[in-house]
């Protein structure tokens, strides 16, 4: 049953793009209404969802967006990501905006896949992939209830927009499939992310500040909350950068639960921008080790302040809490900057951490990429760019030894820590390569 303002969309199997495209634009030039995709198989190219209009996908409704890049061709957007300018459902500049469930999107990842590397555990992707949602300076925006599975790339991407709530969504993506981020906000304001499950073989929920053709921050990250979400990840469960062009400020994680993941908690400053005022707090993580193609092994919190571009100071990091973390990991806590920015006033309270030997011994070097040597590799060099790269040596570039061996801890280029009922617990005797001290502080 339909009402005056909403249009029912009968699943035909069939390229249903031109239909649900005007029933959008209908909508929203009569002030704003609900496209309702009702059960069954819709399938579509891109698709570009206009203010006032909530695309709902029904119970047992299932969008299947077509799996050729070229089907986007008319869905770009101006924030360019591992290549890819397009998305599947994109809005920009609009306001009041909702998708909504309990359909799902299959966004046919799988049709994306090229080879495998198994040097370094990860599918080998198409060249260009388009995004499954992307929406570009947008004002009040709801996601909810929604379940996408099998991202070509990344899942959701929200950039530049204010006054977001992301509510139940779950996302279930290839966890050998590299850069199928489950949701980035990038330069968002006043966002709420609540009661979400991700699965993905990369970031889980990253926040970002990218810059625009221009060269310039697209905008800063600001006010943003992510509570009782469950995510599992194959690089960092809960993110803010790599990309960090503009500021971040005013950041809160809470009441997460991190599952078979690669890496917990992340922050990692590169471009410029400063990263002030962030909590993690109430996590429980579970980290263990991957091969050295992923970034990181095992780490339940690292913070990396490294400038990326020689000629470009990487952004200091200042009033960072992580407070009530539990769980396990295979590698150690890290707190690195290599940049003059440094990191500064760092609480670590109540944390109580079980630290275990992996079985492929990654977790014994620290990551500090990705380096220049991954946006600039020289042309002999093995490896994937923006991801690896192999050295003379053999050795990936950005993995280095711990000074005596793996510690619990590892601290360079902090000032100002406070570490109050912080528990690491460590086998005894030490495994080999490991570090007898439990925090270990270099100097520079």
């Amino acid at each position: 049953m339909t009402t005056p303002h909403e249009i029912g969309i009968e699943a035909t199997g069939r390229d249903a793009t031109a239909e649900i495209q005007a029933a959008i634009d209908q909508a929203s030039a009569r002030g704003g209404g609900r496209v309702s995709l009702l059960a069954g198989e819709h399938a579509v190219g891109g698709l570009v969802l206009k203010s006032g209009v909530e695309l709902h996908l029904a119970d047992d409704a299932v969008l299947r967006p077509i799996p050729d890049y070229e089907a986007y061709r008319h869905t770009t957007v101006s924030v360019i990501a591992e290549k890819s300018n397009r998305g599947m459902i994109v809005a920009r500049n609009a306001e009041n905006l909702r998708i909504t469930g309990p359909g799902k999107v299959e966004a046919g990842g799988e049709h994306f896949i090229r080879g495998d590397d198994p040097d370094v555990g990860t599918f080998i992707p198409a060249e260009f992939r388009p995004r499954v949602i992307v929406f570009e300076g947008c004002r009040n925006v709801e996601l909810d209830g929604l379940e996408v599975t099998g991202s070509p790339m990344w899942t959701l991407h929200l950039a530049d927009c204010e006054d977001v709530v992301i509510r139940n969504v779950t996302i279930a993506n290839d966890r050998r499939l590299p850069n199928t981020d489950g949701m980035v906000l990038d330069a968002c304001r006043r966002v709420v992310i609540e009661d979400c499950a991700i699965s993905t073989a990369d970031d889980g929920i990253c926040l970002k500040t990218s810059a625009g053709p221009d060269g310039k921050a697209i905008g800063v990250c600001e006010d943003l909350t992510v509570r009782r979400c469950t995510v599992s990840s194959l690089s960092c469960a809960l993110k803010l950068g790599t990309e960090s062009h503009g500021d971040f400020r005013n950041v809160l994680f809470e009441d997460c639960q991190v599952r078979e993941s690669n890496r917990g908690l992340g922050v990692f400053s590169r471009d410029g921008g400063q990263m002030k005022n962030i909590r993690f707090s109430r996590i429980a993580v579970d980290c263990h080790e991957t091969l050295d193609g992923f970034w990181g092994s095992g780490e339940a919190l690292t913070v990396t302040v490294v400038d990326r571009r020689p000629e470009r100071r990487a952004g200091a990091v200042e009033n960072l809490l992580v407070e009530e973390i539990s769980g396990r990991m295979e590698g150690a806590i890290n707190l690195v900057s290599t940049s003059e920015a440094g990191i500064h006033n760092v609480a670590l309270r109540g944390i109580t951490i079980t630290q275990e030997p992996g079985p492929l011994g990654t977790g014994l070097r620290y990551d500090l990429r990705p380096t220049f040597a991954d946006i600039a590799p020289i042309t002999e060099a093995a490896g994937r760019a923006n991801a690896w790269t192999r050295g003379a040596d053999g050795r990936i570039v950005g993995l280095l030894d711990y000074p005596g061996g793996m510690p619990a801890i590892y601290l360079k280029g902090v000032e100002g820590l406070i570490a109050q009922d912080v528990a690491v617990k460590r086998p005894a005797p030490r495994p080999s390569g490991w570090n007898a001290t439990d925090i270990v502080e270099e100097t520079n």
